[in-house]
């Protein structure tokens, strides 16, 4: 009976640049054996792994696609290949997989098979996006995305800067890029003067843009996120 297969997390870089950028060297011997890959995207995927070391190597690789179109038997059926005794890798689009992205389902399918995960070290946007804030960071909290719906989504803004005020603790979102310039406007239109907002677009990027100001201090110039990537973070004064 083969032993089964190890489950590897693989982070990626949070933009188009070298992944020696920002990635610790031991994450590339450790994968360089790794001929199977369930990744959130295959051609963004190739286009890493030829970057990390791959290159030569990408048409031999078999990928399998898990995302928010994927039906709930594919993770079975790719945990069935670790039972197998086959190394996995995980990669996310961008930044830690199983980290707000739909790998965390083969994670905890792996947990309840009792094959072993192991996790590397790399980027996360809403870490660095927290340590540069000036917010918070014994206390927060990420609550993904808001609503769609623009009325439940005030409320909601409203409801996290209540928190935040009585707690003190540090709210952190993300949204589709297409909406980011939405999202902000609609902070602005709802939330206190006095709040703090951290917009953190683009992070590890050369157009990397974090600035943390009031709401008062947004409202006279607000800037245009476009489609970069964003976290967006929120404190609120008691």
């Amino acid at each position: 009976m083969n032993p089964k297969g190890k489950l590897y997390l693989i982070p990626s870089p949070l933009g188009d640049y070298e992944p020696g950028e920002v990635l610790p060297a031991p994450l590339f011997d450790a994968i360089a054996h790794i001929g199977t890959f369930v990744v959130e995207e295959t051609r963004t995927a190739r286009r890493f792994l030829s970057k990390a070391g791959f290159r030569g190597r990408i048409d031999g690789l078999v990928f399998h696609e898990l995302n928010e179109h994927s039906a709930d038997s594919d993770a079975e059926q790719y945990v069935r290949i670790l039972e197998s005794g086959v190394d996995v890798g995980l990669i996310s689009e961008a930044g830690l997989p199983a980290v707000a992205d739909p790998g965390s389902v083969l994670v905890r399918l792996a947990h309840s098979r009792d094959i072993e995960v192991v996790p590397f070290v790399g980027p996360s946007s809403l870490m660095l996006a927290l340590m540069s804030s000036g917010m918070n960071g014994q206390s927060f909290a990420f609550v993904g995305y808001l609503p769609v719906k623009p009325e439940e989504r005030r409320a909601q803004l409203k409801a996290l800067e209540k928190k935040s005020a009585q707690s003190g603790q540090t709210q952190i979102m993300i949204e589709t890029p297409y909406r980011n310039d939405s999202l902000l406007k609609e902070m602005l239109a709802v939330l206190s003067p006095q709040t703090d907002i951290c917009l953190a677009a683009n992070i590890t990027c050369p157009d990397a843009f974090i600035r943390t100001r009031s709401v008062a201090q947004w409202r006279s110039a607000v800037p245009t996120i476009g489609k970069r990537p964003c976290v967006f973070l929120l404190s609120a004064k008691k």
